[in-house]
């Protein structure tokens, strides 16, 4: 886990600004942004349209609410970007993406890109910043490849991905496999709970919130993984693989991190 410092401030632990949601997918904005604090963030903002924003505003009240427009003007004031989440595929969402992301490469600022983040890449020809994480399923995976389907080789689609992409690769599977370059990790954990709507939302927050405490982008991905696994596991023993829904991961991440606290306090002693 990313070490706390007692002499700090919420600066200390990093500022993500999340470009997500739209009138039909509040929801995807939410969790995120929530997931992001909830892993150790020290602040985060949401930019949305004011519908989503009206909603979120009632739920967490940690956040702050930024408009596009207005988040646009403060891209350099954050130390990462996730960007995607429920964000949809209108013209005014292609040309937003286009824009933060130029941003992102102007300020260096670690991005994450999931869902419909991941849809416009694969439609437009855009260089990402040099410290990307994508989060794609297999179907996003086969799109951005421009190939029918990757599911016969997985491991080589996501060595593709991180090459064509130059990034930093999370191919969201049973087992899901994080990659960089040549390099490959496959995640041990998770099960059927986590085969649900919102899930993938959480996902991209936990690794946002990570990656603004500033670990490596291969790093925070296997970690964001790995919590959000371990999380999902835990939520199903006691509500069975059933009945864990997105907001209950998020729920059950801090017993999660306590296991990882509690091994390494183990091992220091």
């Amino acid at each position: 886990m990313p070490i706390r410092e007692q002499d700090s401030h919420k600066g200390t632990f990093g500022k993500v600004l999340n470009v997500a949601g739209s009138e039909n997918y509040i929801g995807a904005a939410y969790l995120s942004t929530l997931a992001s604090l909830k892993i150790g963030a020290g602040y985060a903002a949401l930019s949305s349209c004011k519908k989503v924003l009206d909603s979120v505003s009632k739920l967490l009240p940690e956040a702050v609410l930024l408009s596009r427009k207005d988040a646009l003007k403060k891209v350099d004031e954050f130390t990462t970007m996730l960007i995607g989440c429920g964000l949809s595929q209108g013209r005014n969402s292609k040309t937003d993406f286009k824009k933060f992301i130029e941003l992102a490469k102007k300020f260096d600022l670690p991005t994450v890109i999931d869902a419909d983040g991941l849809n416009i890449l694969s439609k437009e020809n855009i260089v990402l910043p040099t410290k990307t994480i994508i989060t794609p399923h297999p179907k996003e995976a086969a799109r951005l490849l421009g190939v029918d389907d990757i599911t016969s080789n997985l491991e080589f689609a996501a060595k593709e991905l991180s090459k064509k992409y130059k990034c930093v690769v999370v191919l969201k599977n049973h087992r899901t496999i994080i990659c960089e370059g040549d390099t490959i990790f496959i995640n041990q954990h998770g099960n059927s709970a986590l085969a649900k709507a919102g899930t993938g939302d959480v996902l991209a927050g936990i690794i946002s919130g990570l990656l603004a405490q500033r670990m490596t982008p291969y790093e925070a991905a296997k970690l964001g993984v790995y919590l959000h696994s371990r999380a999902g596991e835990i939520a199903s023993k006691e509500l069975t693989e059933y009945s864990v829904l997105a907001s209950v991961v998020i729920k059950y991440l801090p017993q999660a991190i306590k296991e990882i606290l509690n091994n390494e306090n183990s091992q220091s002693l």
